[in-house]
């Protein structure tokens, strides 16, 4: 079956999308809920998340994305393959990352990526990026001490304002090189793979919990 076709841009701000989303009962979601999770925020089709999935069955993945088409689409894909550490949810990261880490076990937030977010490149509409100080602080509150958040992104100004975003709140720190040459994690996205191979830079920058 051909992936299923969506808009590429949608607005976070529209009405639509401001019902936070409600957790779910994670028990029945995760076949081992206090294994470590990995939440990518923006995770578009899912396979950068199902590849991980499968290379390390230790830990649980939460992908979340604006656009139900792909979560349907990607939850469709994960169940066929059976994998019981791997979810994605449909929702505005903005307005339900706090209801749905508050429903996870403490201590169990180790790991965040954000990849390659719609930059919507006009200054007007900067408040629809993802990356806000109130995603960073939410984020702040439930990742665990040591635990990372790896950024990238084709677009400097984008990875540059990502980057800033953390720099700014106390709780993280940067990691031992400002913008890493390699991903530290050990699958691409797709994004990650195109740009590459079209010789264009790739702007990565990963942060540490305090």
């Amino acid at each position: 079956m051909p992936p299923v076709r969506v808009r590429q841009h949608v607005n976070p701000l529209a009405q639509k999308y401001q019902t936070p989303a409600s957790p779910l009962d994670w028990e029945k979601v995760y076949a081992k809920l206090n294994q470590p999770l990995h939440l990518d925020i923006g995770c578009a089709r899912g396979k950068f998340l199902l590849d991980m999935a499968k290379v390390e069955p230790d830990w649980n993945f939460l992908g979340l994305e604006i656009r139900e088409p792909l979560v349907v689409e990607a939850n469709k894909l994960g169940s066929e393959l059976g994998l019981t550490n791997l979810h994605y949810l449909f929702c505005n990261a903005n307005n339900s990352l706090r209801p749905l880490l508050s429903s996870f076990p403490i201590g169990t937030l180790q790991r965040v990526s954000i990849q390659f977010p719609d930059p919507w490149f006009k200054t007007r509409h900067a408040k629809r990026r993802v990356v806000q100080p109130e995603l960073v602080a939410t984020l702040a509150k439930y990742l665990m001490v040591g635990g990372v958040v790896f950024l990238q992104s084709d677009m400097e100004f984008i990875a540059v304002e990502m980057r800033d975003r953390f720099a700014e709140h106390p709780a993280f720190e940067i990691g031992a090189v400002e913008w890493l040459t390699e991903n530290p994690l050990s699958i691409p996205t797709e994004r990650e793979i195109f740009t590459q191979n079209k010789g264009e830079p790739v702007y990565r920058t990963l942060f540490i919990r305090r």
